[in-house]
């Protein structure tokens, strides 16, 4: 039996979001965090460490290694487009940059593919508003693309998104890659072309990003959704059957790969049976995916009935799979937040599905605490900044001269402009949303997205430098580099893979392992394995020069040891 849908929709409620307006806010999303840094530790400076080695020809394509080390995450499709990049970028592009270009547009992909998947999803039959006794409901096409407009805000609006979308890292071609996956199955009902290249590329991107399992999960349930669909017809039964036996050959087509390439290993493991380990599990999810997760309990309460029905809606069945896959992911795998970001997507159509079902109250609660929490985020990020440029008030910059010590800051009038108009803007986007206008389903998830770019932009802008002394090695390696110089090589013991590649990017030094027979005049040990060092290395060879610290993370220190002549 099929149930009425909750959703009310008007005609005049679908209005459609300025095209040239969506398309400056994601790049005004996208663009800052890529440009302008230095490579961030630990997983963005090691990823780039891998591309480097690869496209320098210091590592073998299929199994990239850095210093004899392999990668921590399995899959070398990240490494392999960072590397094309560096080897096809001109010189007058900084390598770090040039690592970047992959993954820009492989941001940009994942929100369009999750505009695109929620727009089919929308269009499905059971996902359409109620049709009003006189007319007048929403009509399908309008009504799927302000879904899809209002479920991008809220993929763009999660916190726990900003900064792992912006990192050079397999977590985000697998999030491109999933969000292909997601596509290519939402669309399967109108189109063929578009969605069989979606599920192709998407599921082998997956494999090859180290993620076979998830890959396998994915596909195996959107196939047992295909076949749970509500019989309307020889063609649509034909069209299911088809795209259950296509599905079925990408999988066994990606196992080959992921088998070829050597993925297949168990990496799940239960976590500890602690309080303090689900409340940290508990406390990653409400952070990094508000505010779409209140929403998205949202449409499970309102399309209940839908959802327990014998023939489950496609709409909310397909992106609860996803998600739950994703959350018992984020349990079992570490790191959990990169394991839970693969379904952002999702959650994010999800929460737009609970856009047609809100309360007006609802939606003014979801303003005025989106519009305090930002405005008050965006007002410390400025007292910050000035107080680093004036010295007033004295209380932010002790601060940072007390976390970052040894930081100078400095001023960038561009910076400073682009900082500007986006808070400039920030106040035009509230005016506009607490102004008379026709009502829109997407006007809800505004101020949610908006504040969250403008905070990830100042941050980028007024913040960066303060971020970039704190977030890279630079300031550690220009220490070392400035008492040893650039000798033919450096010995280097307990090296983590993000300090090996800072030492070869930033102080353009030659490494050689410690327990190697290279004659290196410096050894460069991390403090940490100071209790060790003499079990690998013979101390005799070498004096004790000094501990380097790294003026933001005391867990970092190094010692620097010189080869005695003999």
């Amino acid at each position: 039996m099929n149930q009425p849908t909750p959703a009310i929709v008007a005609q005049g409620a679908v209005r459609r979001l300025p095209r040239i307006a969506l398309l400056l806010f994601c790049a005004a999303y996208v663009l800052p965090g890529f440009i302008g840094r230095a490579p961030w530790k630990s997983a963005d400076m090691t990823s780039f460490g891998y591309m480097l080695a690869l496209a320098h020809g210091a590592s073998g394509w299929l199994h990239p290694l850095l210093l004899g080390l392999p990668p921590e995450t399995d899959g070398p499709l990240p490494y392999w487009l960072g590397a094309w990049a560096l080897q096809v970028a001109p010189g007058w592009i900084t390598p770090a940059f040039a690592a970047r270009i992959p993954f820009i547009i492989l941001l940009s992909l994942t929100l369009t593919a999750t505009w695109y998947g929620i727009y089919y999803l929308a269009r499905s039959p059971q996902a359409q508003p109620v049709p009003f006794a006189f007319g007048g409901e929403a009509r399908p096409a309008d009504y799927a693309r302000a879904m899809a407009d209002g479920g991008l805000l809220a993929l763009v609006a999660c916190l726990g998104l900003a900064q792992l979308s912006h990192e050079i890292t397999p977590a985000l071609t697998q999030l491109c890659f999933t969000a292909l996956t997601f596509y290519a199955v939402a669309a399967a009902p109108y189109r063929t072309v578009g969605p069989a290249l979606g599920l192709a590329i998407g599921m082998a991107g997956l494999v090859a990003s180290g993620a076979p399992t998830m890959a396998t999960l994915f596909a195996a349930g959107s196939a047992l959704l295909f076949l749970a669909q509500p019989d309307q017809g020889a063609d649509e039964r034909r069209r299911n059957m088809l795209w259950v036996g296509g599905i079925v050959v990408v999988i066994l087509l990606t196992a080959w790969l992921a088998q070829w390439l050597g993925l297949w290993r168990w990496r799940a493991e239960l976590p500890e049976n602690r309080w303090v380990t689900w409340r940290n599990l508990g406390r990653l999810l409400l952070w990094f995916t508000w505010p779409a997760w209140p929403l998205a309990l949202w449409t499970v309460w309102r399309w209940r009935h839908q959802l327990a029905s014998l023939r489950p809606c496609r709409h909310l069945a397909l992106p609860l799979w996803f998600l739950l896959v994703s959350i018992g992911a984020m349990i079992v795998l570490e790191p959990a937040d990169r394991a839970l970001m693969l379904g952002m997507p999702a959650l994010a159509t999800l929460a737009a599905f609970a856009l047609p079902t809100l309360k007006r109250s609802v939606t003014a609660l979801i303003d005025w605490f989106t519009l305090l929490f930002f405005t008050g985020s965006a007002l410390i990020i400025w007292v910050i900044w000035v107080s680093l440029q004036t010295g007033f008030p004295r209380q932010p910059v002790a601060n940072v001269e007390r976390l970052a010590i040894g930081f100078k800051p400095s001023f960038s009038l561009l910076a400073f402009l682009v900082a500007l108009a986006a808070t400039l803007t920030w106040g035009w986007l509230v005016s506009w949303r607490a102004g008379r206008h026709r009502a829109a389903i997407w006007k809800s998830l505004v101020l949610p997205a908006g504040g969250t770019a403008l905070s990830w932009l100042l941050l980028m802008t007024l913040l960066l430098p303060v971020l970039d002394f704190a977030r890279s090695y630079q300031a550690l390696v220009g220490r070392v580099v400035s008492i040893i110089g650039h000798p033919e090589c450096v010995q280097v013991y307990g090296l983590s893979r993000a300090q090996i590649t800072a030492y070869q990017y930033h102080g353009r030094l030659t490494l050689r392992n410690a327990t190697s027979q290279a004659q290196c005049p410096w050894l460069v040990v991390d403090a940490r394995y100071r209790n060790v060092l003499h079990e690998s290395v013979d101390l005799r060879e070498w004096k004790f020069r000094g501990i380097f610290r790294n003026p933001s993370d005391a867990d970092e220190n190094v010692l620097l040891y010189k080869r005695e002549a003999r």
